[in-house]
């Protein structure tokens, strides 16, 4: 039985192909991550980031994004994104016709600097340039922003939440269709997620579109669980919680994408999401990744016998 103040449903976009990949020295071949993108298809999964448009001598591993995005294009019912860090990602994104286009952009001032050498005032401007090109190439790609360091940053420390908001409202002022809020290097506690989460609502409504954790102290889930009590029903996540953040020494990766789905599944929130099927995929991408560092439990101990009823697992 769904509780009273959880959502019917969630989506989960899964982000491991992009925020994952990146993260790790190892390029995967082309061909491994079109079967991870028509397998996560075929487990259920319908948003899927395919990648980034940057430059290849930046992130050799996201080189293919163009392809990626034109398979994904062909599998009914997949909304596919793109992380784009300028208006030139954006033209290729608008080109390549992907669902949405997401916008990082830093709270943090120290990082902005470190991560994208603009401020994050700069970011709002570029936003507002990629609207304006958006909308004369008569494109219906979204745009999203996504606020990252919300909660705090391993430069700068201590991230105003006044400022976090500020910059989000600016973020839709200048064009945003959306927006997100990510603790990009692991400092929230559900707390804190709840807090925000409800005033950012209080001033975007439904264009609040995404929360995005990673789970370097183990709150990911916990963290999770306080923004679906705040309203949202939208998270990313990686597979095998694969990934972390060139910023902050020692962090894992997202949410995993398999423990995610199965919080959800066993508190009565529908993802659509096949998780034999998940799992079978996880184990393959594992294989692919031998001898990084993956995250995740459910792969390990199971499912429990009092979860078959709920999510259809064979007992």
């Amino acid at each position: 039985m769904i509780h009273a103040f959880l959502p019917p449903s969630a989506a989960v976009r899964e982000v491991g192909l992009r925020d994952g990949l990146q993260s790790i020295a190892r390029t995967l071949p082309t061909a491994q991550k079109l079967e991870w993108i028509r397998d996560a298809h075929a487990a259920g999964q319908r948003e899927i980031e395919v990648g980034s448009f940057v430059p290849a001598r930046l992130l050799p591993q996201l080189a293919d994004t163009a392809e990626l995005l034109a398979f994904a294009k062909t599998l009914p019912g997949l909304f596919a994104s793109v992380l784009v860090p300028n208006l030139r990602g954006a033209e290729l994104a608008i080109a390549g016709e992907a669902d949405l286009m997401m916008v990082p952009l830093s709270a943090s001032h120290a990082h902005s600097l470190a991560n994208l050498r603009k401020t994050p005032d700069e970011v709002v401007a570029e936003v507002a340039r990629i609207r304006a090109a958006r909308d004369a190439a008569g494109s219906k790609t979204l745009i999203e922003g996504g606020v990252g360091t919300a909660f705090g940053c391993t430069i700068q420390g201590h991230v105003a939440p006044d400022e976090v908001l500020r910059l989000m409202q600016a973020l839709l002022d200048a064009g945003a269709d959306r927006v997100g809020l990510a603790d990009t290097v692991g400092y929230a506690d559900p707390a804190m997620v709840r807090s925000l989460f409800e005033r950012a609502q209080r001033i975007a409504g439904e264009r609040l579109w995404c929360g995005h954790f990673h789970d370097t102290r183990g709150l990911g889930l916990a963290n999770v669980y306080a923004a679906l009590e705040a309203g949202i029903a939208r998270f990313d996540a990686c597979l095998a919680g694969i990934g972390g953040c060139p910023h902050a020494p020692g962090a894992s990766g997202n949410v995993d994408t398999e423990d995610l789905v199965f919080m959800l599944e066993s508190m009565g929130v529908s993802t659509g999401v096949d998780l034999p099927k998940l799992l079978d995929l996880r184990q393959r991408v594992a294989g692919w990744l031998d001898g990084e560092t993956l995250q995740g439990t459910v792969w390990r101990a199971g499912f429990p016998k009092t979860f078959a009823a709920t999510a259809g697992v064979p007992a």
